[in-house]
């Protein structure tokens, strides 16, 4: 691998060094702009070395749809799938990116399809977290009374469906961890942001 032209290898399939400066300047040029860290720095490297870890999931994700024969037909909204910031949080920032597109979520709900949440879990949740889905009552001169805890068959679906959706972020994101471990090959110099063995990493223990 030429790390001069060649970032990245996926499924033995190059990924250019072009198609991260072009990420990077598409990047540069937009709203965020301000926040981002000059090139060249430590942090500009960073920068760089995570959109390489973008450009490589995105291409693994449309390759495993493509191998199971899907489009953005059908797919869940993006809203469904990452609903709030807790669920980007628990996706990771990746795994969050490559579900800007219909295709990619299509891929997201064939790959965690058969993922489901046990009648036990669902009762362990409301018993650790009974006020979660209890509904704000209104009260006298506009504040809102003390809320009381539903009973489980009342919110059960409610519990359920918010179970079963973090389970599948969680599925997705191992599965792609799984894949991305499989599949790609990445240059020196564009290692992982979080790999220790690079010279940019600051997380020291």
């Amino acid at each position: 691998m030429n790390p001069v032209t060649c970032v990245a290898r996926v499924a033995g399939n190059p990924v250019s060094i072009n198609d991260i400066d072009e990420r990077e300047a598409t990047l540069r040029a937009g709203n965020l702009a301000s926040a981002l860290p000059r090139p060249g720095t430590s942090e500009g490297r960073q920068l760089r070395r995570w959109l390489t870890q973008l450009v490589v999931a995105e291409r693994v994700v449309a390759a495993e749809a493509a191998q199971r024969g899907l489009s953005g037909a059908g797919a869940p909204s993006e809203d469904e799938v990452l609903p709030d910031t807790a669920a980007r949080l628990e996706i990771g920032s990746i795994a969050a990116a490559t579900l800007a597109t219909p295709t990619a979520r299509a891929a997201f709900a064939d790959v965690t399809a058969a993922v489901d949440v046990s009648d036990s879990e669902v009762t362990a949740y409301h018993a650790r977290n009974p006020l979660r889905f209890a509904a704000q009552l209104a009260g006298p001169n506009g504040w809102h009374a003390r809320p009381v805890a539903p009973p489980l068959d009342e919110v059960r679906d409610r519990i359920t469906a918010h179970l079963r959706a973090s389970a599948r972020r969680r599925a997705f994101r191992q599965w792609l961890d799984a894949r991305c471990g499989v599949l790609v090959e990445l240059a020196p110099g564009y290692e992982h942001p979080g790999d220790p063995r690079q010279p940019d990493n600051t997380h020291k223990h």
